[in-house]
């Protein structure tokens, strides 16, 4: 989470990156790794802050985001597995939203993290080129949807002096067109990233 004066060049940012990793994400996979490595250590890091503590949540935030880009970027062979993982977790997290209430059971993570985070090392290409197109998708929609009054509710949590910008809102009431718009445009960079691995093959 961060400070919610700071949602605007936040989500630039997380626009940025999407769009990076959903239409190029293969091919740039090392920058991928470390743009989301940041965002990732950023949001751990700055989640153990109190809303009130501006400062603290920031410095945490940049201090977690160098060091989640840093373990990403040089622990590639583990980055593959992460993404794996990372698209089981999303995953379940966007088909519960659809079926259920809250959060979906943890043992239900846990599993699906360790699937995918083991399906991943047998179709490492495959599994990049789906990974970053649907993260980067979810990040997009994420992004686009700071900028549209329904989805605010679901995205800021707090009083207004101590409101913060929550990073995560797979079940946010303003998102619930987030599911096709996140399917459409993975499906979109997954297309898009296969067809330029084919072309680079054929050169």
């Amino acid at each position: 989470m961060l400070p919610h004066g700071y949602e605007q060049p936040a989500a630039l940012v997380l626009l940025l990156g999407g769009v990076l990793a959903c239409f190029a994400g293969h091919r740039l996979f090392r920058i991928v790794l470390g743009i989301y490595g940041f965002i990732l250590g950023a949001m751990i890091a700055s989640s153990t802050m109190g809303i009130s503590n501006t400062t603290g949540m920031l410095a945490a935030a940049l201090v977690g985001g160098i060091i989640g880009s840093i373990v990403l970027v040089f622990a590639w062979f583990v980055g593959v597995a992460l993404v794996g993982a990372g698209i089981g977790v999303l995953v379940a997290h966007v088909v519960w939203s659809q079926i259920g209430t809250g959060d979906p059971p943890a043992i239900a993570i846990i599993a699906v993290a360790i699937g995918g985070a083991i399906g991943a090392m047998f179709v490492q290409k495959y599994v990049i080129v789906v990974g970053t197109a649907f993260a980067g998708a979810w990040t997009i929609v994420l992004a686009a949807a700071n900028w549209l009054p329904a989805a605010k509710s679901g995205l800021t949590r707090g009083a207004s002096d101590t409101e913060v910008w929550i990073l995560y809102p797979t079940s946010a009431p303003g998102l619930r067109w987030a599911p096709l718009a996140w399917l459409g445009l993975g499906l979109l960079g997954t297309a898009v990233q296969l067809s330029m691995t084919a072309g680079k093959k054929r050169k």
